[in-house]
């Protein structure tokens, strides 16, 4: 990975010195509840729902915690983990962009964290191909993880499921990544569904996901699953796994037989864990991955989903754990476990694959799972560091939103959410007792209603700031439709805004001495976009990438970070470089709440069993944090301050 171990390592060794005097015999354990909303967290216990988070903030300390800007899980993740702002680690959204494409277009998006790339470079020998070397998996955040900086002055640490850490960093400490861990498919997770009432009866793409049409005949169907690229064909083309399902129309159930195993299903029941192999090269290779099935019906038609296969941890495919062993030793405790990033399928759910009870259900085994994962490495919790991460309250408020304050069904869906959470920091403060353990509960950053869905680039369009070709009413994704010549501001990513700037973009039009006063433009008229809807101001803050990023990678950055106002989101396709004919629209998907706004509409929640410092704080107040429990002088590339009531350790 370009020689990155040996990188991390050096700068380690720059950045934290000689050790100081950490108290071995100490813990500290950090529980992080993605998207836990500090509005929310108050009415739930103010009505006496969340008696362990009510507990904690009685008798220790509850406060708001500042989130990134934007407050993107990405960006605020890589805060967490390093200490740094978006400047240090290089992390801006969930979508960065190349401006200057190798293929010779404007704008290339990519995932901003992580980079998994097949190799290229193959010996053809006819319809095979042989691979020179393997591919490449690269993390693309950059700084130190404050776990290294534990490790480095010998504080043995547990990081169990952490966003924006695949492949993980290389260390010495037990760490298991989450969101941005790919599927089988190098995907941030592909379901596939099998119907026998598709409505063109051919099979096809959603976002997310893949349709099959099936034939049942003779009560039987052949199908297969689809995995990953095979590197031996010289097409590229991807592996397959058979699979034969059959139907017992009488009993609603069906047998599906996948290699030597058997699954039996009733209607409306989920599988456990399939093990499944790709074989690659006649079988010389193979792609081990684990999935489970959904049987959602079988009468009058079938219908039958599978999850995103996932890479099996006892075999990983892909580097997700350090050292490789911890996933085989999770697997020892737990057995199969989901290892994909952001396990609960919102993608089914937004496709009409899954009803809301089916999801429901799936996002219940995914925190059992996690439960059960925390549970392992409480027992064994002797010293140093634990951190443990939960997801299920953002994704679960992400899609239902829509329900709170209802009387229809799953009306209590997002409070169940947050009791789960409450379970689980139950069963922490069981497992600590009394010691002088410090705990640690943070999300990092809040929730908000998306009532209305903006069109970032289809106002750029409508105030003269991007043009479309002659003649293109609406523009495609990926800026298929732009006029790079008569464009000077285009919107990419949830919360980005960029001068086509000449010298940068490919084909950049703007002279960067007319930057500075294109940008006070457009901020002002930003400020003053008002919905005609509702009279409401739509964004409520610009940030310029110089007042709120670190110079390291800032370059990288939006030159606008746009605040949007509570209530309000850019468009999923404007984010992607569509322009639609509307400026804005009311939001009818079941994604129905977000946090990609302003940053102080959104913040998230710090409780601690310990004093905690009577100032603003930030994600960026963690790490520093954590090492300042241990005695660990503060690296200086880190921008947050501890705040626990502890005297700030020298060398700072």
């Amino acid at each position: 990975m370009r020689a990155r171990a040996l990188v991390l390592l050096t700068a380690l060794l720059a950045s934290c010195g000689e050790p100081a005097h950490p108290v071995p015999a100490h813990r500290v354990l950090v529980l992080g509840f993605d998207g836990v909303d500090p509005e929310l967290l108050d009415r739930f216990m103010a009505a006496g729902q969340l008696p362990n988070f009510q507990r904690l903030a009685a008798t220790g300390n509850y406060v708001r915690l500042g989130t990134t800007i934007p407050p993107q899980s990405p960006v605020a993740w890589s805060t967490f983990i390093t200490g740094m702002d978006p400047g240090g680690h290089g992390i801006y959204d969930f979508v960065h962009r190349d401006p200057a494409p190798p293929d010779g277009s404007a704008v290339l998006p990519y995932l901003s964290t992580s980079r998994v790339e097949e190799n290229e470079h193959r010996i053809p020998l006819g319809p095979y191909a042989l691979p020179l070397g393997g591919g490449r998996t690269e993390l693309l955040r950059h700084g130190t993880a404050f776990w290294n900086v534990l490790a480095q002055h010998g504080i043995a640490a547990t990081v169990l499921k952490i966003p924006a850490n695949f492949p993980p960093e290389p260390s010495t400490a037990r760490t298991l990544s989450d969101m941005g861990t790919p599927d089988i498919r190098g995907t941030y997770g592909t379901f596939s569904f099998y119907s026998a009432d598709l409505a063109d009866g051919a099979e096809r793409g959603v976002p997310g996901g893949l349709m099959h049409a099936v034939q049942v005949v003779d009560n039987h169907v052949h199908a297969a699953l689809p995995g990953p690229v095979n590197p031996f064909r010289s097409s590229a083309e991807r592996a397959e796994r058979a699979f034969d399902v059959y139907v017992d129309r009488e009993s609603d159930a069906v047998k599906i037989e996948i290699g030597n195993q058997e699954v039996l299903l009733q209607a409306g029941e989920w599988s456990g864990w399939v093990p499944v192999d790709f074989n690659l090269l006649g079988g010389i290779a193979t792609v081990h991955g684990i999935v489970r099935f959904h049987l959602e019906q079988v009468r009058p038609h079938l219908r039958l989903y599978t999850s995103p296969v996932n890479i099996d941890p006892q075999i990983p495919a892909l580097p997700i754990s350090t050292p490789p062993s911890y996933t085989h030793d999770l697997f020892e405790h737990l057995g199969y476990f989901y290892t994909q990033g952001l396990p609960e399928n919102t993608a089914a759910l937004t496709a009409d694959v899954l009803s809301d009870a089916q999801w429901l259900a799936a996002a219940n085994d995914i925190y059992a799972e996690r439960l059960r994962m925390l549970d392992v490495e409480l027992a064994r919790f002797q010293s140093g560091f634990l951190f443990a991460y939960f997801g299920g309250v953002d994704q679960v408020s992400h899609m239902f939103w829509r329900t709170l304050d209802t009387a229809g069904d799953h009306a209590d869906a997002i409070l169940n959410a947050y009791r789960q959470v409450d379970a689980a920091l139950g069963h922490a403060l069981t497992a600590i007792g009394s010691t002088d353990t410090t705990l640690l509960v943070m999300s990092d950053h809040g929730f908000a209603p998306w009532k209305r869905s903006v069109e970032l680039n289809s106002w750029l369009r409508s105030e003269g700031f991007l043009a479309l070709h002659a003649g293109v009413a609406v523009g495609g994704e990926l800026f298929s439709d732009v006029d790079w010549a008569h464009t000077r501001a285009y919107g990419l990513g949830l919360n980005g805004l960029y001068v086509n700037q000449q010298g940068r973009e490919r084909f950049g039009v703007v002279q960067p001495g007319e930057r500075e006063a294109l940008l006070a433009d457009l901020r002002q008229r930003l400020l003053a976009w008002v919905d005609p809807q509702t009279g409401d101001h739509i964004v409520s803050r610009v940030y310029r990438r110089e007042e709120v990023y670190g110079p390291t990678y800032r370059d990288l950055a939006p030159d606008l970070l746009i605040g949007y106002r509570r209530g309000y989101r850019v468009s999923n396709e404007s984010a992607l470089g569509a322009v639609p004919a509307m400026l804005i629209a009311d939001n009818h998907k079941k994604w129905s709440g977000d946090h990609c706004m302003a940053a102080d509409e959104v913040p998230g929640v710090l409780l601690s069993n310990r004093p905690i410092a009577a100032r603003t704080l930030g994600l960026q107040d963690m790490a520093p944090t954590v090492l300042g429990a241990f005695g660990i002088a503060i690296p200086k590339e880190m921008v947050g301050k501890p705040f626990l009531q502890d005297k700030e350790p020298e060398g700072r």
